[in-house]
């Protein structure tokens, strides 16, 4: 079954950091302060000047154009889809992890995806994904950083870290793990 227009503008807003280096909400901002009103214009403004490409300069110009932006909405969505039902526990390992990781600067960006949320500064420096009911697995890119104790080897959970921390409850968001999240985060400056 075809994925619906709402679903689509959801699923391009919740890429809109990775493949245009800003969210949506950045981009409309930008387009205001142009002063451009045509949506024509605009479109032109993103795709001349920012390279962006038609279907997303489309998207922020519609946003601009309607006066809704739906990129909150949609990000908390994809969120609260990721810790519904069986994995609510969860949620406060989320929110200890993501308190920590804004709290070490304003460049910080969380990028929701379906299944987990990109930590992000210059590039993703770690992603926190619930696994199963019981564990949020908390990715991390260490380059060069020997895996010890809980900071395993990612193996095959995910190519776009190198390590990985199983976190079975809040208390395991301790300093240790505090600790190797600032040291990517502050790898990816």
């Amino acid at each position: 079954m075809a994925a619906s227009p709402e679903d689509m503008a959801r699923s391009m807003i919740a890429n809109m950091p990775e493949k245009t280096g800003k969210p949506l909400g950045d981009w409309v901002a930008i387009v205001k302060a142009s002063g451009l009103e045509k949506h024509g214009e605009m479109v032109k403004l993103l795709k001349t000047e920012h390279g962006m490409t038609h279907g997303f300069a489309n998207l922020v110009a519609h946003e601009v154009k309607s006066g809704v932006v739906s990129a909150p909405a949609a990000a908390t969505d994809l969120v609260e889809a990721q810790y519904a039902g069986g994995k609510a526990g969860l949620r406060p390992i989320y929110d200890a992890l993501t308190s920590a990781a804004t709290g070490f600067g304003g460049d910080v960006e969380l990028a929701p995806k379906k299944a987990y949320v990109s930590l992000r500064r210059a590039k993703q420096f770690g992603l926190i994904q619930p696994s199963t009911k019981t564990r949020v697995d908390l990715g991390l890119n260490l380059k060069g950083v020997e895996p010890v104790g809980r900071l395993e080897a990612s193996g095959s959970f995910n190519a776009m870290c190198t390590h990985r921390v199983r976190l079975d409850g809040p208390a395991a968001v301790d300093a240790e793990v505090i600790g190797w999240l600032k040291q990517a985060y502050e790898a990816a400056g």
